[in-house]
């Protein structure tokens, strides 16, 4: 089967079973920035605007997409040679349905020009620039939860303003450059999992450019909204496969499809001075308040996450699906959401929590998305602090159970060794990964180590009752394997 290349030209000849944009591309204005065109953005956010590019009215609204990092050379090569253009595959019980999506418009790469990215920030078309950065991206001490402000980014960014590295330093001299020009600043909109993401962009952002220059820090304090947000859409890593799966079932061939679920939400806070898009006609909830939803997805969905993806991989599993086939760890994820996690959790309007959960478990177990468990499983430094210890906390205030997230915990230390029950290898992809594995094979059976770096843990390193049953975990999966370790967890009392 000759598979159809995706471009610009090919739209008017999308095979029968692909959709496309039926809007003129041409006629779209790319008047949001936005940081870290990776496979969520584009099954998520990229989505949303094209389903409202479809209707009438909207033109106003398209994406420039801006990859900051050296790696993201790869994806640069597909989108320019694609213009722009992707497919979604959404995978559920019901078969497969893809669609061409084709509301991202333009994208740069700021290692090859950093200048443009800066002035295409700075012009006054710009009126949001949205981010999805990862976790690890707001150099936040998760310790303090204060800025972390001696990383080697961060005083590169200070002293070459012109070539930043990192997303702060792009936003600060494009902010500068606004304000010298007599421009009103953008909307900066945080898209990652983080409890109140707009808030920790603009403490952040604040403390970088106070460093930086104390009257842009000011002005931007005075000027700039920082919504938050709530987004939700499983997405695992495209593979080879998933190429293949596109050309051989739709005929067509695409650089950088994205595979994902047909769950969607995002939840955003109403508060854009210069403007959005209409998102709410297109399935997303405008509102005043975003932390219930926030709190909810990030404590039960990135929270269970974790729970199952380093033990996952000490059992040598590759993919979610096969993780939730685990009885053991079905029950622990289901322990940990209703009795450690749940009584945590505020009403959330619209919102029936139980329906939620087992939607939850139903969505980790799709055999069709083969989403990567070493993918969920990245950047536990910034994860397990933000996903996993604020429940630990709020329980240790309630003298509440804590044993399922303490195990948690354990695993993530018995993961950072590197080999699983087998003697297999495990990927790390942190940006500490160097310094954690060093402390986890140095301590070894002793949590000790890991425990101490207050970076990771703040006041939760002198916390007995965590240490000690995080220690006692992390003993038993060394001394008696992960299956016991399991079993006993599961028969925990609390």
């Amino acid at each position: 089967m000759n598979a159809i290349v995706l471009n610009q030209a090919a739209l008017g000849n999308l095979p029968p079973n692909v959709a496309g944009p039926d809007y003129d591309r041409r006629h779209v204005a790319p008047s949001i920035v936005h940081i870290g065109v990776g496979g969520f953005f584009r099954a998520h956010q990229a989505v949303y605007l094209d389903r409202l590019l479809h209707l009438p009215g909207h033109q106003q609204w398209g994406y420039c997409g801006v990859a900051l990092l050296p790696h993201d050379a790869a994806i640069r090569d597909a989108m320019l040679a694609q213009d722009c253009l992707y497919t979604v595959v959404e995978r559920g019980a019901q078969g497969d349905a893809a669609r061409v999506v084709g509301s991202l418009l333009e994208f740069l790469y700021a290692p090859d020009d950093a200048e443009a990215v800066l002035e295409k920030m700075a012009d006054p078309g710009t009126r949001i620039v949205a981010l999805t950065i990862t976790e690890g991206g707001y150099y936040v001490n998760q310790g303090t939860g204060e800025f972390d402000a001696g990383h080697a980014d961060i005083a590169h960014d200070l002293a070459h303003p012109l070539t930043p590295r990192c997303s702060f330093g792009y936003l600060a001299e494009a902010l500068h450059r606004r304000r010298e020009r007599g421009l009103a600043p953008f909307t900066l909109m945080s898209c990652d999992n983080l409890q109140n993401n707009g808030d920790v962009l603009r403490k952040m952002l604040l403390a970088f450019t106070a460093l930086r220059d104390p009257g842009l820090s000011a002005w931007v304090a005075r000027h700039a909204a920082f919504p938050n947000s709530m987004v939700d859409r499983i997405t695992p890593a495209t593979t080879d496969e998933h190429r293949a799966l596109l050309r051989e079932r739709f005929g067509l061939a695409d650089a950088w499809p994205v595979m994902t679920e047909p769950f969607l939400q995002w939840v955003i806070e109403d508060r854009f001075p210069g403007g959005r898009p209409a998102w709410e006609l297109v399935g997303a909830q405008m509102t005043a308040d975003v932390l219930p939803y926030e709190k909810m997805k990030l404590r039960l969905l990135n929270a269970g996450h974790q729970s199952l993806c380093y033990l996952g991989m000490l059992f040598d599993y590759e993919y979610a699906h096969e993780a939730m086939a685990d009885a053991g760890i079905r029950q622990l994820l289901g322990d940990m959401m209703d009795i450690e996690v749940t009584p945590l959790l505020p009403a959330v309007e619209g919102i029936d929590l139980e329906a939620y959960k087992r939607t939850l478990i139903g969505r980790f177990s799709n055999p069709t998305i083969r989403d990567q468990l070493s993918r969920i499983g990245t950047e536990g430094s910034a994860r397990i602090p933000k996903f996993v210890l604020p429940s630990v906390r709020e329980q240790l205030e309630r003298r509440g159970p804590i044993a399922r997230l303490a195990f948690t915990v354990a695993c993530w230390f018995r993961y950072l060794n590197g080999r699983s029950e087998s003697g297999a290898a495990m990927p790390l992809i942190d940006p500490h990964g160097e310094r954690l594995r060093e402390h986890a094979l140095r301590g070894g059976a002793d949590a000790g180590p890991l425990l101490s770096l207050r970076e990771l843990f703040g006041e939760l390193a002198d916390e007995p009752r965590f240490t000690a049953a995080v220690a006692e975990l992390l003993a038993r999966l060394y001394r008696d394997g992960a299956r016991a370790a399991l079993d006993h967890v599961l028969a925990a009392k609390e």
